[in-house]
Order: C-alpha cells, then sequence, then structure tokens
C-alpha cells in the first residue's frame, strides 16, 4: 500500500509542527503518531517515519538519498517554505551530509584522518578550562547583579552552553581570536534558517569567502588544526577539491557549534525537571557519561533527519515513491516503546548508546564524540559546582524556536545562592 490512514488527531503534521504546543512538547503527537500512522504521508507528499525499528532501518537504506542534486530536486517540487530551502541545499554544495556512496566514504575517510579519536581525547584538559571560565564568569555576573539590586538570575544558553562549543570548534578549526565574534554572528544567522531564507543565504556566502581565505593561509603556512589537516590532505592528491575543502569546513564548524549547544541546554532543563535525576547525578559524577546519552534520547536536539527516496522504498508496510521528501523522526524513535522500557521517563541509568541521537549507518554523526565530551564537562561541572542550580522562571514560560529539525529554547534563564570551589 502507498500510505497509512491518517487520524483526525494529527491532522496535517505540517501545519501542526509550527504550533507552540508542539514546539514546547512534540512527544505526545509523536506517540500518537507511532500508534495510529506510524508511516505518514502528509498532503504536501512529505512523509514522516516516527517507529526505531523504521527509523534505523530507513537510515541505513542507501536508497532514502542524501544526495544534494536530488534532495534540491525534491525540495524545489514542493511550495512555500521548502522550495525556499532548496536555495540553501544547493548552496551547500558536495559534503558528507550531502552525498551518497562512493562520493561520501571518499569524504568521510578524508576528514576521519584529520578528526581522531584521539584529538577529540587530547581537547578534554582545554574543554575543562573553557567550561571552568565560563561558569566563574556566569557566578561573577549574578552577583554583580545582585549587589545592584537586579534580578539574579543569568541565560544558561548565553553564559556556557552557547560560548563553549563556539570557542572549542574555533580552536580546532584555528580560527582566529580577532575573528570569532564575527564568525559567531554568522552562526547565528545559520540557527535562523526557517526564519529568515534569504539572510541565511548572506551568511553563507560571506561564511565560505572567510574559510577560502584562511584555507590559503594554511596552505602557506600550516598549523596543527583541522583546516591545515585537510589541506595537508588535499595536497598529498586526496582527491578533495577546493569546493569539497571548503563545503566540509562550513559543516564540520556548523554542525560542531549548534547542535552542542542544544544538548547541553536541553540536558540542563531535562535535569532541573526531573529533580530525582538531578539528586543521583550529583551523589554519583561516574554517571555523566550515560546521562549525556539518555539525554540525547530523552529530547535530541536533533528532531529529525531529512531524506529524498531516489527510488520506490517499501518501509512500515508503505511505499515510499520515489521523488518523494521523509523525515526520519529521531526524537520520536528515541520515546519509541517498543525500543525503550518507560520512555517518557528520564533514567541516567539507562544503557547508553541504544538510541538514534547521533543518527545511524553511514551517516553516523562524526562529530558525536566531541559533542559528548564538551556535554559531559559542561553539564558535570554546572552540577558539581551549582549544588541549588534552578529555574529562574516556571517551565510554560521558556520559549522554543520555530525548527522542526533543531529543538532550542530562546533562552535558558536559571538561578542558584550557593556555589562550590571556584576554578
Amino acid at each position: 500500500m502507498s500510505g497509512v490512514a491518517v487520524t483526525a488527531d494529527v491532522g496535517d503534521f505540517a501545519a501542526v509542527m509550527q504550533s507552540d504546543a508542539f514546539r514546547r512538547d512534540p512527544y505526545p503527537t509523536y506517540a500518537r503518531m507511532r500508534a495510529e500512522c506510524p508511516v505518514y504521508r502528509a498532503p504536501q507528499g512529505v512523509w514522516y517515519v516516527t517507529r526505531h525499528a523504521d527509523v534505523e532501518q530507513a537510515l541505513g537504506d542507501l536508497r532514502l538519498s542524501n544526495d544534494r542534486e536530488r534532495m534540491t530536486g525534491a525540495l524545489v517540487a514542493r511550495d512555500g517554505r521548502m522550495r525556499d530551502l532548496s536555495r540553501l541545499a544547493a548552496r551547500l554544495g558536495r559534503v558528507m551530509s550531502n552525498t551518497d556512496p562512493p562520493d561520501h566514504a571518499r569524504l568521510r575517510g578524508l576528514v576521519n584522518k584529520a578528526f581522531t579519536a584521539r584529538r577529540v581525547e587530547g581537547l578534554r584538559g582545554r574543554v575543562q578550562e573553557v567550561v571552568d571560565r565560563l561558569v566563574d564568569d556566569a557566578v561573577d555576573a549574578v552577583a554583580t547583579r545582585r549587589g545592584a539590586g537586579a534580578d539574579g538570575s543569568v541565560d544558561l544558553l548565553a553564559a556556557v552552553a552557547s560560548p563553549l562549543p563556539h570557542t572549542v570548534v574555533c580552536e580546532l578549526f584555528g580560527i582566529p581570536d580577532g575573528d570569532r565574534d564575527r564568525v559567531k554572528e554568522w552562526f547565528r544567522g545559520l540557527g535562523r534558517i526557517h526564519e529568515d531564507i534569504d539572510r541565511a543565504e548572506r551568511v553563507v556566502d560571506e561564511f565560505e569567502a572567510y574559510l577560502s581565505a584562511l584555507a590559503e593561509k594554511r596552505r602557506a603556512d600550516p598549523g596543527d588544526d583541522l583546516i591545515s589537516a585537510l589541506v595537508t590532505a588535499q595536497a598529498r592528491g586526496d582527491r578533495l577539491t577546493d569546493h569539497e575543502l571548503l563545503s566540509t569546513c562550513f559543516l564540520l564548524i556548523t554542525a560542531g557549534d549548534e547542535t552542542t549547544t542544544n544538548l547541553i541546554g536541553n540536558g540542563v532543563l531535562a535535569l532541573l525537571r526531573h529533580p530525582d535525576q538531578l539528586a543521583r547525578l550529583r551523589a554519583e559524577p561516574a554517571l555523566i557519561r550515560t546521562a549525556v546519552d539518555e539525554i540525547v534520547r530523552y529530547d535530541t536536539p536533533s528532531q529529525a533527519i531529512v531524506r529524498v527516496a531516489a527510488e520506490d522504498v517499501p518501509l512500515g508496510g508503505c511505499t515510499l515513491p520515489a521523488g518523494d521528501l521523509v523525515f526520519l523522526l529521531l526524537a520520536s524513535a528515541g520515546r519509541d516503546p517498543d525500543r525503550h522500557e518507560d520512555p517518557d521517563r528520564l533514567d541516567l541509568g539507562r544503557p547508553a548508546h541504544r538510541h538514534l541521537g547521533f543518527g545511524h549507518g553511514p551517516h553516523f554523526c562524526l562529530g558525536a564524540p566531541l559533542a559528548r565530551l564538551e556535554a559531559e564537562l559542561a553539564i558535570g561541572t554546572l552540577v558539581r559546582r551549582l549544588p541549588d542550580l534552578r529555574l529562574a522562571v516556571a517551565p510554560e514560560e521558556l520559549q522554543w524556536r520555530p525548527n522542526p529539525l533543531q529543538r532550542r529554547l530562546t533562552a535558558l534563564p536559571v538561578t542558584y545562592t550557593s556555589v562550590r570551589e571556584r576554578k
């Protein structure tokens, strides 16, 4: 059959995704879809896949393509915002996330040589230094405001969750200190792709021009950074074109910033809303490693991955026609009771690595080890140093950005009265 009946409860899911209620809590809608229309075709000819087993199967099926040309064509065939997004899909070039085999394996293999596990683990000490400095600054800012008789709260996204991955990724890629504020502004523009397509296109142009100039400097004077490593690989004849070099740097820099920010923010919020698990982590600090994976499962920053059917693909009792867009809902898969016992409960002792939050198959997230490291150190330090950390507003006052692919708060106001050690 070509589809599953749509219930009145779900309705037009594309419209539902834009509602304030869905942004605040998408998981009841996902639960209805898993139960009533797990492979659902919306009126716009877009498919939404919600069960863990189906999402996992789809992520490993190379007939569900991530090729830039196919993706651009599928977006152009739709109306409204999806057609607008096709302009960005066409601009982003041939990077790992926009290619199929054999190009994907070639590009990923080259990046793997530069982005090694040893390089990531070697960052642990430096990441901890950055975290400690950011927490010190946040503590000082709150103390200053309280001393002036003002509100004693701080936006944890702005104070810690956003500047940490930005600083780390800039250091990894050798971006000079004097350029980092400008790069941050570009990141902010890209983070609002779904709000302002024109601005995002301008950001892509400006950032690629900047990276091109930086790559030329590294060719003349290589350093111990990822751009230098990729330029060196290109010089060895490892089949990396200039455009692929720029697009790969663009992907790694931007992906490493936004997703990790959201992971830290969503993780702290999840713990603050589950005081029993927060107390458990304080009592057992070694749980932080499994805690990060549980947070990714419970409220993943990457809500969905988009593919396009390169041919007719059977999935979950349906046939996905060639040319149709397919949203693989990682967030829904993370709450699937067929995969996870009591899935709506945050459980920091749950076995790690059984979720799809970092993807699966050939496109598994290359930056997952770095994201885990940054989240472990950021969340672990906040939990240890701020023993009475709590929300400064009611949970229902928190606002979420209107991006169906990324789940991010606009701000996370927190407060505290006591601080343990200072670094």
